[in-house]
């Protein structure tokens, strides 16, 4: 069922408004606006809202009558379900396709394999959205921004689930068309197939994400086209709600750590806004430590902060170690290199709020090889729930923390799974393929050396005894 938004020509009131998250700055916009940066330090922006005003529940589970009300399309949302935490439109503004039916997991098979007590490892399984990732949970709260706005078109620079995501709300609501900046080579079948299906005007430009990122900002500046970037605020909106999830999943108690992929580093970010309004707000009395894990091929968040130093410090970031690793990519021409291709990004642009979400969930970042990324999805494959290679990044990562004894087997941990297995099926197949040809081609120019965990099929002559003596011998 759907429900969107009509066009709507009065401003949201000002219980929302746009904030820089530059402390030094503070600059404050209408919500009513379309802004991606601070138009006075040129720094990311915020959501915020006037809480004296808001009809905020006084605790959690006060989110569980929302149930009773699932025949409306807007509670039947898993993002919208919590719009009181997130009231930046009207009710009858809210766009939604069925988002955010997902699923946490608690899976001892997998958490056996990083190291955990049984009971404490979880999956927050993301795969499940129409699209088959996280980003439809953001990219319903920016296309009703867009929708509020009068946008006719909506664009996007992506490694393939953004535009899957953006292309999937556009044709399923006619609202407006999208525009897909891809790179050269740089997005799976399984996720291009869906922006193609969909209707989505694809752009494929020489080069990688980061250089259509760069590109697709100017050309929306230039055409006046709505970013749906998650430079955007809005979009961020929408994904701190898998949050709240994973509190309603564990009747409201909050884990010891959230262990996420780093991409573009916008869960992360939302991750920690949504812990911050919760705290402020008194819906929490603790927040988790939160984990960010870079595949080594794509590893600029742990360059900056573990090797470099680089903190939020406040809000008072240093920007020099910052600029001089960019100056030296660019100067050696370091480009993102990675099976794990929704992460698979240089220059992340939510690089800010993550330093932010760092420093207030006392985080920690590391990186993991393309080898970890698929022994690890092999794992959570063979429990059950398929995920896409850069999902698998946030188990692997949570094994390297359990081992470096960072993560302690008694925590309660919950690991994001970002996308569904079938957004990236060729790494799936090669990785457990009898044809060494194809594990060559596709994994061993990563680095990735065997399939410790591989589950190859078994050759057998066309002849009955021969199957069964098979099945006898490996089942």
């Amino acid at each position: 069922m759907l429900q969107t938004a009509e066009n709507a020509s009065n401003p949201q009131t000002d219980l929302a408004f746009q904030r820089c998250i530059n402390p030094a700055c503070g600059a404050t916009y209408d919500a009513h606006s379309i802004r991606t940066a601070c138009d006075k330090c040129g720094d990311l922006l915020d959501i915020a809202y006037d809480w004296d005003r808001a009809s905020v529940p006084t605790k959690m589970s006060d989110f569980e009558a929302m149930w009773s009300q699932r025949t409306n399309p807007v509670r039947f949302s898993g993002v919208w379900r919590f719009h009181e935490l997130l009231p930046f439109a009207r009710q009858d503004q809210l766009v939604t396709v069925g988002e955010g039916q997902t699923l946490l997991q608690q899976t001892d098979s997998v958490g056996d394999y990083v190291g955990m007590n049984h009971g404490q490892l979880h999956l927050q399984y993301e795969g499940m959205n129409p699209s088959g990732s996280f980003k439809d949970n953001g990219m319903c709260a920016a296309v009703t921004h867009a929708n509020m706005m009068g946008a006719k078109r909506a664009a996007c620079a992506s490694t393939g689930n953004t535009s899957a995501s953006l292309a999937l709300y556009c044709s399923a609501t006619r609202l407006m068309r999208a525009i897909i900046f891809i790179g050269s080579g740089k997005i799976s079948y399984g996720k291009l197939s869906q922006a193609l299906d969909y209707g989505a005007l694809t752009v494929q430009i020489a080069g990688d994400f980061d250089d259509a990122m760069i590109r697709v900002k100017q050309v929306s500046q230039e055409l006046g086209i709505y970013l749906v970037n998650s430079v955007n605020p809005f979009r961020l909106e929408g994904q701190k709600t898998i949050m709240f999830r994973v509190l309603e999943s564990l009747g409201w108690e909050v884990p010891d750590w959230i262990v996420v992929p780093g991409g573009n580093l916008g869960n992360s970010s939302s991750f920690a806004k949504a812990f911050m309004e919760l705290k402020e707000l008194g819906l929490v009395d603790r927040v988790p430590r939160l984990a960010v894990i870079n595949a080594s091929g794509a590893d600029t968040l742990y360059e900056l902060v573990e090797r470099r130093g680089v903190k939020w410090n406040g809000g008072h970031v240093n920007m020099d170690p910052i600029r001089e690793y960019n100056d030296l990519m660019d100067r050696e021409g370091i480009r993102a290199d990675t099976i794990a291709s929704a992460i698979e990004i240089n220059r992340p642009v939510n690089l800010k709020k993550c330093l932010r979400a760092l420093e207030f969930m006392n985080g920690v970042v590391r990186q993991v090889s393309d080898q970890e990324i698929l022994d690890a999805k092999a794992k959570v494959g063979a429990g059950g729930f398929g995920c896409e290679p850069a999902s698998a990044a946030s188990v692997a990562g949570a094994k390297l923390l359990r081992r470096e004894g960072v993560i302690a087997p008694s925590d309660r941990v919950v690991c994001i799974l970002t996308g569904h297995e079938l957004k990236d099926p060729t790494a799936t197949v090669a990785y457990h393929t009898t044809d060494q040809e194809l594990f060559n081609k596709t994994l061993g120019s990563r680095g990735v050396t065997k399939a410790s965990h591989a589950n190859r099929a078994i050759a057998v002559p066309n002849e009955l005894d021969d199957i069964i003596k098979a099945i006898q011998l490996y089942s």
